[in-house]
């Protein structure tokens, strides 16, 4: 594995393979878990060159939101990084990615209003800008993201449709635990006992899709049903639950297609997200 920290290093070296290798691309921004290897791994089925970017984008962060404590293990991520089969790290700084104050970014305007993005004025701007930048730098064939975000999946699908960027994106499972919780960075800020009710999250969504498949189709009382469990079984406070189209994330009238049901719960130094996709 080579390991690259300047846009220009990075250039030249993936300049040898562009012509006639295939690139998957893994976007993150780093302290690397089971999710993001896995990302890796579908990567390297189906490309030559596998390329993992590690940055923190300052860009997707919010006022109330601490870049700086962002959790970060520049040593034990290059290890996992390697041993999981990338080819290519590109590890930059924020200064290389943004050596100014941005002139321009990329303003999201659909696929925001709703889920996180209602709490998070500009953070999908910020993915959206950064990766516009990747996408350049790398030029990848395909692009690996995981499911447990999904509205980011959704955003990245319209920015790759928008600016007619010459990239698969190819959408991976959420990994979780043998409990069912997502796997996540911020998963080790929760205490001993929010870890133990952590789990009841992703059972609420699954008891949501067997209500909906075996026929309700009262948006409303599917959403009080994971909302009653989640209240009873833990001492999280809830901060949405939404039943949306996928991924166009537009709000439903008639359970019908592709809906996604997404919830984002917080704990006492962590909030936790997830979701399951179901075509109707």
């Amino acid at each position: 594995m080579i390991v690259v920290e300047t846009k220009q290093d990075l250039i030249n070296k993936l300049d040898s393979y562009q012509s006639h290798q295939t690139i998957g691309f893994v976007p993150t921004m780093g302290f690397l878990h089971e999710g993001h290897v896995k990302l890796i791994e579908e990567a390297r089925k189906a490309n030559d060159i596998v390329v993992l970017s590690i940055f923190v984008n300052p860009l997707q962060f919010g006022p109330n939101e601490d870049f700086e404590s962002y959790p970060r293990d520049a040593e034990r991520d290059e290890a996992i990084a390697k041993q999981a089969g990338v080819h290519v790290l590109f590890r930059p700084q924020v200064d290389e990615m943004y050596p100014e104050k941005p002139s321009y970014t990329v303003s999201v305007r659909n696929r925001v209003n709703v889920l996180c993005g209602k709490s998070r004025n500009g953070h999908f701007d910020g993915v959206a800008t950064v990766l516009t930048k990747l996408f350049h730098l790398v030029q990848p064939n395909r692009a690996y993201f995981g499911m447990k975000d999904a509205q980011q999946v959704a955003v990245i699908d319209g920015l790759i449709k928008e600016f007619h960027f010459p990239i698969d994106l190819v959408p991976v499972s959420t990994v979780r635990e043998e409990d069912g919780l997502a796997k996540s960075s911020r998963n080790v800020y929760l205490n001993k006992e929010e870890r133990s009710q952590a789990p009841i999250l992703y059972k609420s969504l699954k008891i949501a899709e067997e209500t909906i498949l075996n026929g309700e189709r009262n948006k409303q009382a599917i959403i009080e049903r994971v909302s009653s469990l989640i209240k009873t079984e833990t001492s999280g406070i809830i901060d949405y639950i939404e039943i949306l189209s996928y991924p166009e994330l537009k709000e439903l009238d008639v359970i019908n297609g592709k809906i996604i049901i997404a919830l984002a719960v917080k704990f006492t130094n962590a909030r936790l997200i997830d979701n399951i996709t179901i075509e109707i």
